[in-house]
């Protein structure tokens, strides 16, 4: 029984090689970010950022103007969070563009809430997608085209050198 159930581990982590992983675009992996407010940040300082993004900052705040989707005048970090993000995406999604005195931080957790939707990073059009906020690697200057297959093929090798060892030992 035991044996049984090592082999059934086994191949089932090598049949997990067989899946294919998410392809990287260009060399980058690319993932979802939003700007946020900060959960420590406090009511008057995001108040404040709230009233810049909204007004010199340039950022639709809209859907949070009352009637809108994500009007929640109880909920100020809900309601910053979607003007913060809204800046982000217009404004290069960069580190410094989402900061608002340091009362926002980046999230790769969705903060979209009934039906107030939050856009991310990979819906914007307006931003490249290879900015320091969005792109995580070895650097630009790194060429590693390629690299991606070769770990992938010792990998691949490891997992199916294990599998007929244990498949070996299961039967042996």
């Amino acid at each position: 029984m035991h044996k049984g159930l090592a082999f059934c581990l086994l191949l089932s982590l090598s049949l997990c090689n067989l899946i294919p992983p998410s392809m990287a675009k260009n060399g980058v992996v690319t993932m979802e970010l939003w700007c946020v407010a900060k959960n420590n940040a406090e009511d008057a300082q995001l108040q404040s950022a709230l009233d810049w993004a909204c007004g010199a900052g340039g950022a639709d705040c809209s859907p949070i103007l009352q009637g809108g989707p994500c009007n929640d005048p109880t909920d100020i970090q809900n309601t910053a969070s979607y003007a913060f993000n809204d800046y982000f995406l217009k404004h290069g999604m960069t580190d410094e563009s989402c900061n608002f005195d340091n009362t926002a931080a980046l999230t790769s957790l969705n903060p979209s809430y009934n039906k107030c939707k939050f856009p991310s990073s990979l819906s914007s059009s307006n931003a490249s997608l290879s900015s320091p906020s969005t792109a995580y690697g070895m650097g630009s200057s790194e060429d590693l085209n390629g690299s991606n297959q070769i770990s992938q093929l010792w990998i691949w090798h490891l997992m199916t050198s294990l599998l007929l060892i244990a498949f070996s030992w299961v039967m042996g």
